[in-house]
């Protein structure tokens, strides 16, 4: 039968048998959302303050001297309005210091991208979350989040805890259930597997 199909020329290649894949697709998806737990509290917080730490740290490096120069701005204001002798209004929000604050709110917002929402599109999790062994996982497929959703989760967590609500937010996760959600995990659809 080779033959016929063939042509009967003599330079025929052997044909080399169909394997299966090694790994079944829908098995390895079945695998990892059975294996999918939410993550112990105290680890999320462990992950959760590295994280903090370092976008504290890259912040900094921009908020130190503009914050310095802001502050010196308007004492210089001041000063110049005491040796006035008159009453003055001395507006603390002016040209020099709305910049200045606008330039670490921009370095804030890009270093939250850089540090929590691309990592977390990518693979899953943050530099605090790799080392703490946790993962943020798309609630419904168990894959990691598209970079929506990670951006969607990390607004959610930095603007309410900017206003001090945020700690509600976070606290949420000791009463949800079964997946411990917080607030910015439920707008995401995404929770954390450890």
């Amino acid at each position: 039968m080779h033959r016929l199909a063939g042509g009967g020329g003599g330079d025929e290649q052997p044909v080399a048998p169909w394997k299966p894949p090694v790994e079944d697709v829908f098995q390895a998806a079945a695998r990892r959302q059975a294996e999918a737990r939410p993550a112990g509290l105290g680890k999320r917080l462990a992950a959760r303050l590295l994280d903090t730490v370092v976008l504290a740290a890259l912040t900094a490096t921009a908020a130190v001297p503009l914050g310095t120069k802001a502050i010196d701005h308007v004492n210089e204001k001041i000063d110049a309005a005491k040796l006035s002798g008159e009453t003055v209004t001395v507006w603390l929000l002016d040209g020099t210091t709305s910049v200045c604050l606008g330039i670490i709110l921009a370095v804030l917002l890009l270093a939250g991208v850089l540090c929590e929402v691309l990592p977390t599109a990518k693979w899953g999790r943050t530099l605090g979350k790799k080392l703490m062994g946790l993962e943020v996982r798309d609630i419904e497929a168990h894959d990691t989040p598209e970079f929506g959703a990670a951006l969607r989760r990390w607004l959610v967590y930095s603007v309410p805890g900017l206003l001090v609500v945020g700690i509600v937010g976070v606290a949420w996760c000791l009463f949800d259930r079964p997946w411990r959600q917080c607030w910015h995990d439920k707008a995401a659809h995404t929770f954390v597997a450890g």
